[in-house]
C-alpha cells in the first residue's frame, strides 16, 4: 500500500513538472520551447519522408526514410549533417556486406552469424562516431526483411539517403537551433550561485556564526558550483557549434560567442576553486575532532571583506561582459574599483596573518593557500 502511494505521488510530481514545463514553453523563450520546437520538427520530418517514400513512391521498405529523418533532427544543424554522413556510411556498409554474404551463402541464418560480428566491430570505428551501431541495423534489415536482392538493398540505401536529406533540410530551414540565449543563462547562473555562496560565507565569518551544518551545506553548494561551470563551458561549445552551417546566422547576423565568453568561464573556474577552498577551510574549522584552530577577527574580518568584494566583482563582471549592446562602461569602472579594494583587503590580511597564527605552521600554511587562491582570483578579474 505504501509503495503504491509513493508511486502515485511520484507520478503526480512528474505530471506537475511536465505541466510547468509546458507552461514555460508557451509563455516565454527558453530551453522548454526549444525542445518543443525540435520535437515538432522531428515529427514534421518523419511525416514528409513517409508521405513521399511510403504514400507517393510506395518504396518497399518506406519506413527507413522517416526513421532516418526523425533521428537526424539533431540539436544543431552541423551535428545533423555530420551524423547524417556517418549514419549513411554505416547503413550502406552494413547493407552491402550483408547483401553480398547472403547472396553467396543463400542462408540468412548463416549470413547473420558471419555478418553481425563483423559489422558490430566495424561500428566501433571512431570515424563513424556514435552512428556506428547503424551498420548492424542496416545488416539486420537486409537479413530479416525477406528475400535478399541487390535491387532491394539499393532501395534501402536510397530510402536512408532520402530520409537523411529530409531530416537535415527540416532542421536547417525551419527555425534552426541557436543556443546563445541558453549559454548566457548558464554563465549567469554559475556567477549568481558563486555570488550567493561567497556572500553567505562572508556574513558568517563577520558575525562569527560558524556551525558544522551550515558550513557543510555551503561546501556542498561550492562543490556543485564546479558542475555549473562545466555546464557553462559546454554551453559555449554548443553555441559555437549551433552556428556552424546555420542559415539563421546569415539571416540575422548572429555572431558566435566571442572571447568574453571564454574569459568568463576562466574567471568562474578560478572562482569555483577559491569558493570550494574557502568553504572547506570553514568546514574544517568547525570540526572539533580535527582540532583545527579557528581564526579570530583579525583574520576573519578582512577575509570577509574580500569575499564580499569577490561577490560584488563577479556580479559586475557578468553585467559588464553581457550588457545589452556591448560592454557596460559604468560596471567596468566599478569593477576595477572593487578589484582594487579586494587587493587592499588581501594586503591587510597578509599583514595580519603572521601575528594571528605565529606558532601554528599548519594553520599558517592553510590560510596561506587560501590567500594565494584569493590573489589569483583578483588577478583574473583585473586581467579580464
Amino acid at each position: 500500500m505504501q509503495g503504491t502511494r509513493a508511486t502515485v505521488q511520484g507520478a503526480r510530481r512528474h505530471a506537475g513538472a511536465a505541466v510547468r514545463a509546458a507552461r514555460r514553453a508557451w509563455a516565454q523563450p527558453g530551453r522548454e520551447r526549444d525542445l518543443a520546437v525540435q520535437a515538432a520538427k522531428a515529427a514534421l520530418a518523419a511525416c514528409v519522408a513517409w508521405a513521399v517514400a511510403g504514400w507517393w513512391l510506395r518504396m518497399p521498405m518506406a519506413f527507413v526514410a522517416p526513421w532516418v529523418a526523425v533521428v537526424l533532427v539533431e540539436s544543431t544543424v552541423f551535428r545533423s549533417i555530420a551524423h547524417g554522413l556517418q549514419q549513411l556510411a554505416a547503413i550502406a556498409t552494413g547493407t552491402v556486406v550483408a547483401t553480398g554474404v547472403a547472396l553467396m551463402l543463400d542462408s540468412p541464418m548463416a549470413a547473420m552469424g558471419l555478418v553481425l560480428p563483423a559489422v558490430v566491430l566495424l561500428g566501433n570505428w571512431r570515424r563513424l562516431g556514435s552512428q556506428g551501431v547503424y551498420a548492424a541495423t542496416g545488416a539486420l534489415f537486409v537479413l530479416t526483411g525477406g528475400p535478399v536482392t541487390v535491387a532491394g538493398s539499393a532501395a534501402r540505401i536510397a530510402e536512408a539517403v532520402f530520409g537523411a536529406v529530409v531530416g537535415i533540410a527540416v532542421n536547417a530551414l525551419i527555425r534552426p537551433p541557436v543556443y546563445l540565449r541558453s549559454t548566457r543563462a548558464a554563465l549567469e547562473e554559475a556567477a549568481r550561485e558563486a555570488q550567493e555562496i561567497l556572500d553567505a560565507v562572508a556574513d558568517r565569518l563577520a558575525a562569527d556564526e560558524w556551525d558544522a551544518r551550515t558550513a557543510g551545506s555551503l561546501h556542498e553548494r561550492a562543490l556543485r558550483l564546479h558542475r555549473l561551470v562545466e555546464q557553462a563551458r559546454a554551453a559555449v561549445g554548443w553555441s559555437r557549434e549551433s552556428l556552424r552551417v546555420n542559415p539563421r546566422r546569415r539571416s540575422r547576423a548572429v555572431s558566435p560567442p566571442g572571447q568574453d565568453y571564454d574569459d568568463t568561464v576562466t574567471v568562474l573556474d578560478y572562482l569555483a576553486v577559491h569558493t570550494a577552498g574557502v568553504t572547506r577551510a570553514v568546514l574544517e574549522a568547525c570540526d572539533d575532532e580535527r582540532g583545527q584552530p579557528r581564526p579570530g577577527p583579525p583574520v576573519t574580518e578582512p577575509y570577509a571583506q574580500f569575499l564580499r568584494g569577490s561577490a560584488r566583482a563577479i556580479q559586475l563582471y557578468t553585467r559588464s561582459r553581457f550588457a545589452p549592446g556591448g560592454c557596460d562602461q559604468h560596471a567596468d569602472r566599478e569593477l576595477r574599483e572593487v578589484v582594487e579594494d579586494m587587493v587592499s583587503a588581501l594586503d591587510d590580511l597578509r599583514r595580519r596573518l603572521h601575528d594571528a597564527v605565529p606558532d601554528d605552521p599548519d594553520a599558517l600554511a592553510s590560510y596561506g593557500t587560501l590567500l594565494t587562491q584569493a590573489r589569483r582570483l583578483a588577478d583574473q578579474l583585473a586581467r579580464h
